[in-house]
């Protein structure tokens, strides 16, 4: 379908639709938040019911995503040791010999017997469907860097990352997509890269973005567009064909594992309908995480198992961060927007209405590697957190465009824009309102109530609701406690285990920084769009100690 993915260009009609649902998410977290301001002070005794509720219904969600969360640590932890470029060889033989793909032999670690099992039955439906597959010798990839100020000691380890995996680099185009206003420094820097590194690639490219160009924003994907369309020009003049090309779009700090991009062919391989296709991995954020404040390094670890539990349900998975897709889709959709600061899931949903609600992302039980955010002091970095979570949570800016595009989207069936309208909505008012409900509000009642709160049945009956509860959101918090443990980088460091009892302890603290640190700046972003007080993009300030 034929949309147009933003805010600008609009007719006066679409203008007003666009404008009453960029009102509807803040209006529905402050009607929330203030109604049970209001309730605990008129009616304590019945927003205490209220409340007693909303954890029983918050407590069993709990559990849901734990039980989810250790079911994909289990997959990301079995995948870690496999051999994609074997597997990838497995499929380039497919139709003469699917008898070589034997099991694993019995003494094998379980996660291991698990991963073979699932890969060796997609063998076994690539082969009994007789479903096409491209030749993994005409698969290239194109890596695109985007660069504001980030200085070479951000840069260089993820060149690093590609050029050493197990993934042939001499089949990568690596764009290093540098801001025209970046410092002269940064320009130095990066070009300094291109030389150093040229050779290890296909080919190691700079695309200088003009500022000011007509339309655009200053923002990410106006760069990241800018930096495609020239590897679409170097592409065409090599006939290199768009169809066998993977493009990954990276933060600068950005370092893959040794078999991301093996494991990124062999899933573009195997997926029916490829090009209709985003791939996730999973980011974890832990190249800096010892340097870190423990507010900043529990928050971001936090992330990281969000999309763990995500990454269970394909069916809403939306992509994130570091990603990538067919290259010939991102053409074919015209590239990311160039006017919106959450590019990473508006490239997403734009291929998803363009194609009529016939498009996905298929998670990757492999692992990208991000910076936590660091800057200088305690308090800088506090601020730089507050200002990324409410980037991050700008991601409400879709919501709009999203509801424009779906009502006149008739080819999309009407369960799946509601299914989609409900998640994207729901998941923003909660991520503003719930902390606030769980850690503030939930105190209120009992507050206001005085006598008339001390003779009801409630009143006797809640420390033991209360206990349970707690106790329930206990276990929860050990199961986080236990996971970010074991996404620790395995690397040696100064008093190791001393480092990791106290990022343990550290976990004790995340009702108060879930507060401040993420409902409030959602709330913040929310408010923003409501108002029309639309943000600019902001660098996240990145630091490493040498």
């Amino acid at each position: 379908m034929n949309f147009n993915y933003s805010r600008q260009n609009l007719q006066e009609k679409e203008k007003r639709l666009e404008r009453a649902f960029e009102v509807i998410p803040g209006l529905t977290s402050w009607s929330v938040i203030a109604g049970m301001v209001v309730l605990s002070f008129v009616n304590p005794v019945f927003a205490a019911v209220l409340i007693i509720a909303f954890d029983l219904y918050w407590i069993m969600r709990l559990i849901y995503m734990n039980i989810f969360l250790v079911l994909s640590y289990f997959r990301l932890s079995s995948e870690s040791k496999t051999d994609w470029m074997g597997l990838i060889a497995g499929l380039d033989r497919l139709k003469t010999d699917l008898s070589r793909e034997e099991p694993l032999p019995g003494k094998a670690a379980l996660g291991e017997k698990f991963a073979k099992s699932i890969h060796l039955r997609e063998y076994k439906y690539i082969a009994d469907n007789r479903v096409s597959l491209p030749k993994s010798a005409d698969i290239m990839h194109l890596v695109i860097i985007p660069i504001a100020k980030e200085d070479k000691e951000i840069v260089e380890p993820g060149i690093k990352s590609l050029k050493s995996g197990s993934f042939p680099s001499a089949k990568m185009l690596v764009v290093m997509a540098l801001e025209g206003s970046a410092p002269q420094k940064v320009k130095e820097q990066v070009y300094g890269l291109q030389q150093e590194y040229r050779q290890n690639f296909f080919d190691l490219l700079v695309a200088e973005h003009p500022q000011g160009l007509a339309g655009e924003a200053r923002v990410k994907g106006a760069n990241s567009t800018y930096a495609a369309r020239l590897a679409a020009g170097y592409l065409s003049k090599k006939q290199i064909a768009f169809e066998n090309v993977i493009v990954s779009c990276f933060d600068a700090d950005t370092v893959v594992n040794p078999g991301y991009f093996s494991c990124l062919t062999y899933y573009y391989m195997i997926t029916p309908f490829r090009e209709r296709t985003s791939f996730q991995p999973i980011p974890v954020y832990n190249n800096n995480i010892w340097e870190a404040p423990g507010f900043s390094r529990v928050l971001d670890v936090g992330s990281s198992f969000f999309q763990l539990i995500e990454a269970t349900n394909p069916e809403q998975l939306v992509t994130f961060s570091s990603h990538s897709m067919s290259f010939k889709a991102l053409v074919d959709i015209d590239y990311w927007p160039v006017d919106m600061i959450s590019d990473d899931s508006a490239i997403f949903w734009k291929a998803f209405i363009h194609f009529d609600g016939d498009y996905r992302a298929v998670p990757m039980f492999t692992t990208v590697s991000l910076d936590v955010t660091v800057a200088g002091n305690w308090w800088r970095t506090l601020v730089n957190v507050y200002r990324q979570k409410r980037r991050w949570a700008w991601g409400v800016e879709n919501f709009p465009i999203i509801m424009r595009g779906f009502l006149k989207a008739d080819k999309i069936p009407l369960s799946k824009k509601l299914r989609h309208s409900y998640k994207i909505f729901e998941g923003h008012i909660s991520w503003a309102t719930w902390p606030f409900i769980l850690g503030v509000i939930g105190w209120l009642p009992a507050v206001f109530s005085g006598r008339q709160f001390t003779s009801t049945a409630l009143y006797y009956n809640a420390p033991r609701i209360t206990a349970t509860i707690f106790k329930l959101a206990s276990l929860g918090l050990l199961t986080c406690i236990i996971l970010s443990l074991l996404l620790l980088p395995k690397k040696k460091i100064k008093h190791n285990m001393l480092n990791r009892i106290g990022h343990a302890f550290e976990w004790l603290f995340i009702p108060l920084a879930s507060v401040i640190l993420s409902a409030l700046p959602a709330l913040d972003a929310q408010t923003r769009l409501m108002f029309g007080r639309y943000m600019e993009f902001w660098v996240t300030e990145k630091q490493r100690k040498h």
